[in-house]
C-alpha cells in the first residue's frame, strides 16, 4: 500500500471516530467461522473483492476446502473472482439469489451448493423481512460491503451497484467495509431507500427516470462496523460476444415493431423508458437502436452494459437509471477514461426500486429479455434447462415482464446441439420450467420474425407463434403437434389450450437420446 493510496483511503473515511476501525484485510480472517451467514454487497459489480479473496487464500493454504462453508447472500450475481473460486473450494453451503459463473453453476447442479432464486424485487423485500435467514434468527453474522467512502454521519456510499446493501446492513451483526480506492468515488450517483415494513411502506413517488426519492448514502450504525480495509481492485469485466447475424435480425424486428407502434400513436417518438436484460443478445438488441431513428431515449434497467456507453456517445440517450454496472473489460476502461461524461447522466438505485412493480408500471417500461425457451402458448422459461439444470437464475426479468408497458422476449429460434447446428428448438410445445406465464407476455421474437400476441386467445397465439417465430426445420413438427392436440381436445371438450400431455416433452426426450429435437413423428 503506497502513501498516496493510504492518504486517499483515509480521506474517504470522513467519520473520524471510525479511523480506529482501520486494519489490514488479513486481520479480518479470524472473524469468520464455519457455517456463518454472510451478506455481500454487489449486483454484477460492486461486490467485495479483497476480504473474500484473502479468505479463499486462507482456506486453500490451510487445507480447509470443503470444511469451511458459508451461507452467502448478495444483491444478485457477483464477480466470478469470488463466486467461482469459493465454489471450487467448497466454501458455499447456500447461495442466493443469482449467479453467472461456470464453477458455481456446476456445483449447484451437482447438488454441492443449496441455491435459490426469486424475482429480485421480491427477494430484496423478503430479505429485508428476514425470511431468508429465519434459521439464523433473521440475522446476517457478517456483512462485507464494498464502498466508495463513508460520510461524516457514517453513511455508506456504494460503488458500482447498490443491490440489497440497506437490507444487509440492517440485519448484520458485524460489518466489514472495503473502501475501493482503485475507482473514483461514486458519491452523489446513488438513490438509496432503507428497509420499511408493512403497514408503513411509503409510495415510490417516481414520475420519470431522473426522480430521486432517497439519499446518496446508506445509513449504518457505526457500532456494527468491526473493520474498514482498503481495497485496490479493478471492477471485474464480463465478456460479451460480438453480435451475430441472428441477433441483428432480432434487433431489426424489434426496431420495426417499435416504429410501427410510434406511427400508430401507441408510443411517443422517443419511446418509453427501455429495460434490457443481460447478455450478448440483449446487448445487440439495444445496440440496434444506434442505427434507428429514435432519439432522446431513456433507460430504466437492472444492468448498465456496454451498449449504453455507445448510446451515450451517439447522443441518442438522455438518461439511465440502473441497479448496477456489468461492463466488459473494454467497457470498464471506457467508463473510467470518461467518467464524468457517463456518470453525470446515470443514477444507481437498489433493486427494491429498479425492479419494483410500482415505478415499472407507472413509467411504462418497454422490457426486453432473453429466455432459454418459450412455448406455443407463450409461457417462458428463463432459468432452467430441460426442467432440471440451472442456468443462471430468474433474476429480475419477472419483475419487468409482469409489469411493463410492453413485455418482449427475444431468442434465436434454434441453438446448436453437439451433433446438429439446429438441434435445439427454442420454441417448444410446452416449456420444461415456467418463469413467466402466458398472461405476462406481449411480444415474442426470433430471427424468423416477431409475434405480437396482444389480445389473442391461446389458440390464436399458438398459430401466430408457429407462423412467425419457429425455425423452418421445426415448423411442420410444431404445427402437427398443435393440429393433433386441437383435434383430440375438441373431442374431449377441453380445447381452450390444447395439449397432448403424453407427448408434450417428446422433443426434449428425443434431444437427450439422439442429440436433436427433430422428431421423425409424434408417434
Amino acid at each position: 500500500m503506497s502513501i498516496k493510496d493510504t492518504t486517499e483511503f483515509v480521506k474517504r473515511i470522513r467519520h473520524s471516530t471510525l479511523h480506529s476501525k482501520i486494519m489490514n484485510a488479513e486481520e479480518t480472517i479470524p472473524l469468520f467461522k464455519n457455517g456463518m451467514y454472510l451478506g455481500f454487497s454487489g449486483f454484477a459489480e460492486g461486490h467485495p473483492k479483497t476480504v473474500p479473496g484473502l479468505l479463499a487464500d486462507y482456506v486453500e493454504k490451510n487445507g480447509l476446502a470443503g470444511k469451511m462453508k458459508f451461507n452467502v447472500y448478495t444483491g444478485a450475481s457477483i464477480g466470478t473472482d469470488v463466486d467461482d473460486r469459493w465454489a471450487k473450494l467448497g466454501m458455499l453451503a447456500k447461495r442466493w439469489p443469482h449467479q453467472q459463473g461456470n464453477a458455481i453453476r456446476k456445483a449447484i447442479n451437482a447438488g454441492e451448493v443449496s441455491y435459490g432464486d426469486r424475482y429480485l424485487s421480491l427477494y430484496a423485500q423478503d430479505f429485508g423481512y428476514g425470511y431468508y435467514t429465519l434459521e439464523n434468527g433473521g440475522k446476517i453474522d457478517i456483512a462485507i460491503i464494498e464502498a466508495s467512502c463513508i460520510t461524516e454521519d457514517g453513511g455508506i456510499v456504494p460503488t458500482l451497484a447498490v443491490g440489497i446493501i440497506s437490507e444487509i446492513v440492517d440485519r448484520a451483526e458485524k460489518i466489514i467495509i472495503e473502501i475501493n480506492t482503485k475507482i473514483p468515488s461514486l458519491e452523489g450517483l446513488h438513490d438509496c431507500v432503507g428497509v420499511e415494513l408493512p403497514p408503513n411502506k411509503k409510495v415510490y413517488n417516481i414520475l420519470n427516470v431522473k426522480d430521486r426519492i432517497g439519499s446518496t448514502s446508506i445509513p449504518c450504525n457505526p457500532d456494527k462496523i468491526v473493520a474498514i480495509v482498503e481495497s485496490y481492485k479493478d471492477p471485474v469485466g464480463r465478456p460479451l460476444g460480438a453480435p451475430d447475424g441472428n441477433s441483428v435480425l432480432i434487433a431489426n424486428h424489434i426496431i420495426d415493431f417499435l416504429q410501427a407502434e410510434v406511427k400508430s400513436g401507441r408510443l411517443p417518438k422517443n419511446l418509453l423508458p427501455l429495460q434490457s436484460g443481460v447478455g450478448s443478445i440483449a446487448n445487440a438488441v439495444v445496440g440496434g437502436l444506434l442505427s434507428s431513428p429514435f432519439e432522446n431515449l431513456t433507460v430504466w434497467t437492472e444492468v448498465f452494459q456496454d451498449n449504453l456507453l455507445d448510446m451515450f456517445d451517439s447522443g441518442k440517450l438522455d438518461y439511465v437509471t440502473t441497479a448496477s454496472f456489468s461492463l466488459s473489460d473494454n467497457g470498464i476502461k471506457r467508463l473510467l477514461a470518461d467518467w464524468d461524461k457517463y456518470t453525470s447522466r446515470t443514477l444507481i438505485r437498489p433493486i427494491q426500486i429498479t425492479n419494483h412493480a410500482e415505478p415499472v408500471r407507472r413509467l411504462g417500461l418497454i422490457s426486453m429479455n432473453t429466455p432459454v425457451e418459450f412455448d406455443i402458448y407463450a409461457h417462458v422459461n428463463s432459468s432452467i434447462v430441460n426442467g432440471s439444470r440451472l442456468l443462471n437464475g430468474v433474476g429480475g426479468s419477472g419483475d419487468f415482464m409482469r409489469n411493463a408497458f410492453l413485455s418482449i422476449m427475444h431468442t434465436p429460434s434454434t441453438r446448436p446441439s453437439a451433433t446438429d447446428p439446429n438441434g435445439i428448438s427454442c420454441v417448444v410445445p410446452m416449456v420444461t420450467h415456467v418463469d413467466h406465464t402466458e398472461h405476462d407476455m406481449d411480444v415474442l421474437v426470433t430471427e424468423q420474425g416477431l409475434a405480437d400476441l396482444r389480445g389473442l386467445s391461446p389458440r390464436e397465439r399458438a398459430q401466430r407463434i408457429i407462423a412467425k417465430c419457429v425455425h423452418p426445420e421445426y415448423k411442420p413438427l410444431l404445427q402437427e403437434y398443435f393440429d393433433r392436440s386441437l383435434r383430440e381436445c375438441l373431442a374431449s371438450n377441453s380445447a381452450h389450450e390444447p395439449h397432448m400431455l403424453y407427448k408434450v416433452f417428446n422433443m426434449h426426450k428425443h434431444l437427450d437420446e439422439n442429440g436433436t429435437m427433430k422428431l421423425a413423428s409424434w408417434d
